[in-house]
C-alpha cells in the first residue's frame, strides 16, 4: 500500500475555512428560513381546519337530504 502524501498546510487551512464558512452560512440561512416555514405551516393548518369544517358541513347536508320521508 502506498503511504499517504503530505498535504500542504495552505490546502488544509483552505478546506477547513470553507467548511467553517459553509456551516456559518447554513446556520444563518436556517435562522432566516425557519420563521417563514413556521408561518406557512400555521396558515396551512388554519386552511386545513376550514376545509375539514366545510367538508363536514357538506357531508351533513348530503346526509340530511338523503334522510327524507318521501323515500
Amino acid at each position: 500500500m502506498i503511504p499517504p502524501v503530505q498535504v500542504s498546510p495552505l490546502i488544509k487551512f483552505t478546506r477547513y475555512s470553507a467548511l467553517l464558512v459553509g456551516m456559518i452560512y447554513g446556520k444563518k440561512r436556517y435562522d432566516y428560513l425557519k420563521p417563514i416555514a413556521e408561518e406557512e405551516r400555521r396558515i396551512e393548518a388554519e386552511e386545513k381546519k376550514k376545509r375539514e369544517e366545510l367538508e363536514r358541513i357538506a357531508k351533513e347536508l348530503a346526509e340530511a337530504s338523503e334522510d327524507s320521508i318521501l323515500k
